[in-house]
């Protein structure tokens, strides 16, 4: 019985930045938070990635080459480990959209556990404050990081 109150407390505290992290981790898979060709993410989509990845809502943007600069293309810098190409073709695109179906599924599970823990808790006021704390917490130090 114990254990299924710490663990309601504690699922209702993270469940705000497992929510987070699931939604920006589903549209990275696509890289839909970086430009590429003639497409510009909306600047809230680098943001949130950057505190996914980086911790901070600062977006560095790399300096386009100089023509004839002798340092790596962004085609090299987009490559892999050891130089190889990042992978591409149905193999790929499958495990992407595989990713992307488990955020969203981590997403709806986490959203439903966070209903049925606020629901069926019997101190209300220590579960909605710990989903206030989960939720102002992380805020709170990304403003002074």
């Amino acid at each position: 019985m114990i254990l299924r109150q710490w663990h309601t407390y504690l699922g209702v505290f993270i469940a705000p930045s497992v929510l987070f992290f699931a939604l920006t981790g589903a549209y990275q898979v696509f890289d839909l938070h970086e430009p590429h060709g003639d497409y510009q993410p909306p600047p809230i989509l680098q943001k949130l990635a950057q505190v996914h990845k980086k911790q901070t809502l600062v977006v560095r943007r790399r300096p386009a080459p100089r023509p004839g600069a002798g340092g790596p293309s962004r085609d090299a810098a987009s490559r892999g480990p050891g130089g190889a190409p990042p992978p591409t073709g149905l193999g790929a695109a499958l495990l992407k959209w595989f990713f992307a179906l488990v955020s969203a599924g981590l997403a709806i599970s986490t959203a439903l556990g966070l209903w049925i823990g606020l629901s069926h808790v019997r101190r209300k006021v220590v579960a909605w404050s710990l989903l206030a704390a989960g939720t102002v917490l992380p805020l709170a130090l990304l403003a002074v990081a």
